[in-house]
């Protein structure tokens, strides 16, 4: 081998050691790029569930065919008769929307508020009855007199043959019920725990503070008037008037519920 090649071999092989180095020093400089993130699958979501119901209602084949909800007055107030009196119905019962007023009102006895217009029942007559003024305001004892035909009429209802037509017509219950904004609620359940609520009420012994901040008079203890709205009314009607209520809503608990009623602590 001459010089000149000798010098050839030389000069390539620095070349590919330069080139070499040139490349892996490109590599030291730029970083690899980040591998690609792979996420996970999101999780799928819960399969909707219907909660599940405490107290079922238990329901025949009626009779005959229920009517619409819409046009369910006549049918209801018929069957009704039996168990309440027709002229008891006459006297109290408001003639149109009763079942949908009934769940409306069921509904709202444990809120603050419940408005007279969806009452199933006529307002009683006379004023709410107040002795004394300013801060000796208390609740009249004649004022239980205006509750008395309402809470005898109670007493005297067929618990048995009320549930019986509640039970009847129970679809159209449940669905005023679905119309209020429940689509997945169970009336029945609503009913129990409303009667829960209602016997949880205080028994006041003795005359109840009032006060009358502006046209409607409140109950001047606080405590007493953060109450729900139908608290509040069993409150109002007097010890004895209330605890006779409360007698009947026991009945008709234990004809729709599967559980004993709670004892308050």
């Amino acid at each position: 081998m001459n010089k000149t090649t000798e010098r050839l071999i030389f000069i390539g092989l620095a070349l590919l050691v330069a080139v070499g180095g040139y490349l892996w020093w490109k590599r030291q400089e730029t970083p690899p790029p980040p591998a690609a993130k792979v996420e996970a699958p999101p999780a799928p979501a819960p399969a909707p569930t219907e909660p599940e119901i405490e107290h079922p209602i238990a329901q025949a084949e009626p009779p005959e065919p229920l009517p619409a909800l819409a046009d369910s007055d006549a049918a209801i107030r018929k069957s009704l008769a039996g168990a309440v009196g027709e002229k008891v119905l006459g006297e109290f019962l408001i003639a149109s929307g009763i079942i949908r007023k009934i769940v409306a009102t069921v509904d709202n006895l444990p809120r603050p508020k419940l408005s007279q217009k969806i009452f199933p029942v006529k307002s009683p007559s006379g004023n709410f009855i107040v002795t004394g003024a300013g801060d000796e305001a208390v609740i009249g004892p004649d004022n239980a007199a205006r509750y008395a035909p309402y809470v005898k009429a109670a007493e005297a209802i067929d618990t048995k043959k009320l549930v019986e037509v509640y039970v009847r017509f129970y679809p159209l219950f449940q669905q005023a019920y679905r119309e209020l904004g429940y689509p997945k609620g169970y009336f029945n359940d609503r009913l129990v725990q409303v009667i829960d609520h209602l016997l949880l009420t205080p028994e006041i012994k003795g005359s109840i503070r009032v006060a009358q901040p502006k046209v409607l008079y409140e109950f001047a203890d606080p405590e007493l008037e953060s109450r729900s709205a139908g608290q509040k009314l069993l409150m109002r009607i007097g010890v004895d008037n209330a605890q006779r209520i409360k007698a009947k809503l026991r009945e008709i608990r234990r004809e729709v519920a599967r559980s004993e009623v709670a004892k308050p602590n």
